[in-house]
């Protein structure tokens, strides 16, 4: 359970977003700010990353998907590399011990094949394990790079090209997104950074063509229900047009 129920929050009469994205951003300044370890900051981070997927769940959102580790954040410190696998490793045989009272579909966007054969391991047991669950799925963006997924995917479809299977002349949009690692997934609504910092980071470039950026100053392992509920408010005050006139 969240640790509101819905006749608090402020967003009471507004159906969340089917699909929010959050950048877990400000997990290190939260360390620094408190004289800590950036290590300290993304265990805080993971309790808040509990906190919130909890809470969306209370408000019905059916995607989750969150920036967990990107393919420019193996330029960090070893220490701070291998603190953030450590906690990925932890969450998920939480999840797994957990699986059947939380009842969530987990999916991995990215090249887990950089990652540790333990790590892949539990990412494919979660996947595979969790694939009876089709109330709430939580996208985990693993050594995920926005740029990185759309060469992945062109790739894939030059490679069935070359095999014979397919035309350059089919391509198109929808399609493309066939060969991304969100295929099946609707594109995000709602995309939340907090820590206020205002950039995109290479974070789901081609499925974010038409979502809703909310920026937000407050560090993530900061970040509650409440800001939740601010974003979504926010969300439903813009006119979305998806490049028509209204």
């Amino acid at each position: 359970m969240g640790l509101f129920s819905k006749k608090d929050r402020a967003a009471e009469q507004l159906p969340p977003p089917q699909h929010i994205a959050i950048i877990m951003d400000g997990n290190g300044r939260w360390a620094k700010k408190r004289g800590l370890p950036r290590t300290a900051g993304h265990a805080a981070g993971a309790e808040s990353f509990r906190r919130i997927a909890n809470y969306c769940r209370t408000l019905g959102v059916r995607y989750l998907t969150v920036y967990a580790f990107s393919t420019e954040n193996w330029k960090r410190s070893q220490e701070e590399v291998g603190g953030i696998m450590t906690l990925l490793q932890r969450y998920l045989e939480e999840a797994l011990r957990d699986m059947e009272k939380n009842k969530v579909h987990f999916v991995f966007f990215g090249d887990l094949t950089k990652l540790s054969p333990e790590l892949q391991e539990l990412c494919r047991d979660a996947e595979e394990r969790s694939r009876q669950y089709h109330e709430v799925q939580v996208n985990f963006c693993l050594n995920y790079g926005g740029r990185d997924e759309i060469v992945h995917g062109v790739r894939r479809f030059a490679r069935e090209v070359a095999r014979g299977e397919r035309t350059p002349e089919e391509l198109d949009e929808n399609l493309f997104s066939q060969y991304l690692y969100s295929a099946g997934v609707p594109d995000p609504e709602l995309i939340i950074r907090p820590s206020g910092e205002q950039r995109i980071s290479n974070f789901l470039l081609w499925q974010s063509a038409y979502s809703e950026y909310v920026f937000m100053d407050v560090l993530w392992p900061d970040f509650g229900p409440r800001d939740l509920d601010e974003a979504i408010s926010q969300f439903h005050r813009r006119n979305r047009r998806f490049g028509g006139a209204k």
